[in-house]
């Protein structure tokens, strides 16, 4: 009889894959654990800042809980929410480097599907003070419009439901603009958001105050378009059930869901699209490289020799540099705030528009400081006092190509705003006689105070040469109000005198002659200083 034959070996069952969300919750921790073991001073800033966060979001949730007394309270809460979905979206393009988690590049090379991926950076996201603090004003925001046991049992929905999608938001931005955020322009991003926030701080400030005058209903309009935008529409569906418009609730709920579907789907797309494709954000095709080195653009409009070469050298700077591009937006952005909120506000005067010359007629000022150690450079071509002053006249040029047509705007925006166009000619006369005043002083305290501009960090100044800045650009300003007392001493006697309001149109032409020609007088003779000076100015703006 024979054997029975021996039974078939059994494949082992492939071990189940491990889920990947708890180790992403963990690498999170760890990434905030061992970045505050760095330094003490790390350590005592992110608690000091959290002690902060938590306390302010404390402090807005008892607040936002006090509204469900006061009338139109939802119309302030929908607007909340969507400015802290806009905070979401935009905080990844200007802090890249306050999260590792959110460069998912450094995944590349491990073996994750999208799909797990997005569920686990999703969870994992929800851990950090940011998250808490967006939970404690959502959680506010419901209690505020929540009226009724049918308004509150949505609210536990609502809530998570607009977390998620604020947090899906961000993420999505991030991986879509992650080739971006760690490139130079994504720097350059980082440099300006102070500026961005401080604009943002001084809008807020200023709706505040109008609501202050006016009150909460003020805001109904906006808060109607608002609330069916995601995710203030899910708070919106809360206030909806409050009120009993049930089909309302539910079709505001579903944009919500809907957003975060359309969001979750953009980001895994964008996850796949950035693991399997190569880094191309940096190369160029040789025939791309070709037609831009054929065609110079908008530089084949300037002047021919060294005049053309500085100035597009000069508006480089302004584009490409991260320090001057600051400088540059910064003088940009206050230059317009200053005369246009005065003006929307009933207060200012078309004098008020002076600021943005002045503001940009600041940035001649250390012309040689922008350049730093490349300097020597520009110095090897300065053979003398000719050379100095082709070099500082095409370097006010390339200025006055930006500062004058935006002078002349804010100018005559602010005169629209207050309706007061008989004076628009001597406040357009004013602010060009005060442009060339600066560029003159600018031009003379470059060669004789420089002074370096590091280009690593936030500071504008060299250890050891603020002196040297304070007198640079508050002595220049000085020097230039004197040498615009004729202009303004002239717009005075006009003004009061009898008979002379009808000639004030004469401002402008005077002003514009006079400003030209104490600009070009400053040039000449800041030109053989900076020739003598060269070595000093070389040594003083190579310290950084």
């Amino acid at each position: 009889m024979s054997a029975p034959a021996p039974a078939p070996a059994t494949a082992p069952s492939p071990a189940a894959a491990p889920a990947i969300t708890p180790v992403f919750v963990r690498l999170k921790l760890s990434l905030l654990r061992n970045g505050l073991r760095q330094s003490g001073g790390r350590k005592a800033a992110y608690i000091a800042s959290a002690v902060v966060a938590l306390l302010f979001a404390a402090l807005q949730l008892v607040g936002l809980v006090v509204l469900r007394r006061v009338d139109h309270a939802e119309s302030l809460v929908v607007l909340l929410v969507a400015v802290l979905a806009l905070g979401w979206a935009v905080m990844p393009l200007f802090f890249p480097s306050g999260d590792e988690t959110l460069d998912p590049t450094r995944l590349v090379m491990l073996p994750l599907r999208p799909r797990p991926l997005v569920r686990a950076l999703l969870i994992a996201s929800l851990v950090g003070i940011g998250p808490l603090f967006t939970l404690c004003m959502l959680v506010g925001s419901v209690i505020a419009v929540a009226h009724g046991g049918a308004a509150f049992a949505v609210s536990a929905l609502a809530v998570p439901l607009a977390l998620l999608v604020c947090v899906a938001l961000a993420r999505a931005v991030a991986t879509a603009n992650v080739r971006l955020l760690t490139s130079r322009k994504g720097r350059d991003l980082a440099v300006l958001s102070g500026l961005l926030i401080a604009v943002g701080a001084q809008l807020v400030n200023f709706g505040a105050q109008r609501l202050g005058v006016s009150g909460l209903e003020q805001l109904g309009p906006v808060a109607d378009v608002v609330r069916w935008i995601p995710p203030a529409s899910a708070i919106g569906a809360v206030h909806s059930v409050g009120e009993g418009s049930y089909g309302i609730a539910v079709v505001q709920f579903a944009l919500s869901v809907g957003a975060l579907v359309a969001l979750l789907a953009l980001w895994s797309r964008s996850l796949t699209l950035l693991m399997t494709s190569p880094d191309g954000s940096t190369l160029q095709s040789g025939e791309a490289a070709v037609r831009e080195r054929a065609s110079t653009g908008p530089a084949r409009l300037l002047p021919a020799g060294r005049t053309g070469t500085v100035m597009e050298r000069s508006l480089r700077y302004v584009w490409r540099d991260p320090k001057t591009k600051a400088a540059w937006v910064t003088s940009l952005a206050i230059g317009l705030i200053v005369p246009v909120f005065n003006a929307w506000q009933g207060t200012g005067s078309v004098y008020f528009a002076c600021f943005a010359a002045g503001m940009l007629g600041i940035m001649m000022y250390n012309q040689f400081g922008q350049d730093t150690s490349a300097f020597w450079m520009v110095a090897m071509t300065i053979a003398g006092t000719r050379d100095a002053y082709v070099e500082l006249r095409a370097r006010a040029l390339a200025l006055l190509l930006i500062t004058l047509p935006y002078a002349t705007l804010v100018t005559v925006l602010t005169t629209a705003m207050l309706g007061d166009w008989p004076r628009l000619p001597e406040a357009l006369g004013v602010s060009f006689a005060l442009l060339g005043a600066m560029l003159a002083t600018g031009a003379w305290t470059s060669a004789c105070f420089p002074y370096s501009i590091p280009q690593e960090g936030y500071k504008n100044v060299a250890p050891g040469q603020t002196g040297l800045a304070w007198i640079s650009i508050f002595g220049g300003m000085v020097a230039a109000a004197v040498l615009c007392a004729p202009v303004i001493a002239l717009t005075i006697w006009l003004n009061v005198s009898a008979g002379g309001e009808g000639r004030t149109w004469l401002l402008l032409p005077v002003g514009t002659v006079y400003g030209a020609a104490i600009g070009l007088l400053g040039l000449r003779l800041a030109a053989p200083r900076t020739a003598r000076r060269l070595p000093e100015i070389l040594t003083a703006v190579s310290k950084g």
